[in-house]
């Protein structure tokens, strides 16, 4: 074999071996039997091409030779004892990457981890977990919320395998493999007491008027774009990032809020519900995104597969999902 050149820094005792793996598994044999004939017929080679191997292994190793040629058998030497447990070390560990990748192709084992919008987490998240989970339990989930723009960015760095991400946000989708889960049709959430309450399916322009609490100042790229499309903009007079303070400030009275399908089923008793009226195309449309051109797992695909089951579960199940 030629001389393979040392790291700059290192010296040639701190090289590591140029070994074959064939080399280990032959020594491996021979060693077990202690028999270069009966390693040979275990393998399915010839006595000279076992003989061949394990020359080859201690030349690599400096030439000291491996086992002691005796007149019935080899018997391993000190060298030979020395290398044995690294030799079976080598082997588990390609065993077990074996394994692994065995459990990779088949959906078995591995992680995938995925974003998701804070209402797609009311629903269809925790079915599809709690679905997944039975069916792939050697499979690591990770979770991360965030608003449909920060979840592509996580995605498109890597730090992302997937992420259920909606058209609310503006945020452009063009760059991404989407997988349609879902659409979903809008609520207006208002006190009990309202004088709409338990009317008929509303238009947004019915309360052109009223206070509406949101989680931008602005309604461009939030739920409230739909109030736009119908012609009026909305007065934002609370800004409330977070869903349950919703709900608190609209029970108090302090004005109305956009309710998404997929949340509608966490509202809070003393808040009713009104059906806002489809017109022509849904509020939004909720995706799973991946990385165009960027190879999936096994895993990975198994749960964009649970989680288009999920959603038709839940647009067939008479859920509030449009």
């Amino acid at each position: 074999m030629a001389d393979m050149p040392t790291p700059h820094g290192s010296s040639a005792r701190d090289a590591v071996p140029d070994l074959s793996t064939v080399w280990l598994r032959v020594f491996l044999e021979v060693a077990r039997h202690g028999s270069f004939t009966v390693a040979a017929r275990a393998l399915g080679w010839t006595q000279s091409a076992v003989s061949r191997q394990i020359s080859s292994l201690e030349g690599a190793l400096g030439g000291a030779p491996l086992f002691d040629r005796l007149p019935r058998g080899v018997a391993l030497t000190e060298a030979g004892r020395v290398l044995v447990p690294h030799a079976e070390a080598v082997a588990e560990a390609l065993h077990g990457a074996g394994r692994e990748l065995a459990a990779l192709r088949e959906g078995a084992g591995g992680r995938v981890r995925f974003g998701a919008f804070p209402t797609a987490d009311s629903a269809l998240v925790p079915r599809a977990l709690a679905a997944f989970r039975d069916r792939h339990p050697g499979v690591h989930l990770s979770r991360e919320e965030g608003l449909t723009p920060r979840l592509l960015e996580r995605l498109a760095s890597g730090h992302l395998d997937l992420a259920i991400v909606s058209t609310t946000g503006r945020a452009p989708l063009d760059a991404y493999e989407l997988r349609h889960l879902l659409d979903e049709s809008l609520y207006v959430a208002v006190p009990t007491g309202h004088p709409l309450a338990g009317q008929r399916p509303i238009r947004l322009a019915q309360l052109a008027d009223a206070d509406w609490i949101s989680g931008s100042p602005h309604p461009e790229g939030t739920l409230l774009d739909a109030a736009l499309r119908q012609g009026f903009r909305p007065r934002v007079a609370h800004v409330v990032g977070e869903w349950t303070a919703k709900q608190g400030y609209v029970a108090a009275g302090l004005g109305v809020a956009l309710v998404p399908a997929l949340a509608a089923d966490s509202v809070r008793a003393d808040i009713a519900l009104l059906t806002v009226l489809d017109e022509g195309a849904p509020a939004r449309a909720v995706y799973a995104a991946t990385v165009r051109g960027r190879s999936l797992s096994a895993a990975t695909e198994a749960f964009l597969g649970v989680l288009a089951e999920e959603a038709r579960r839940i647009g067939s199940s008479g859920a509030p999902v449009a």
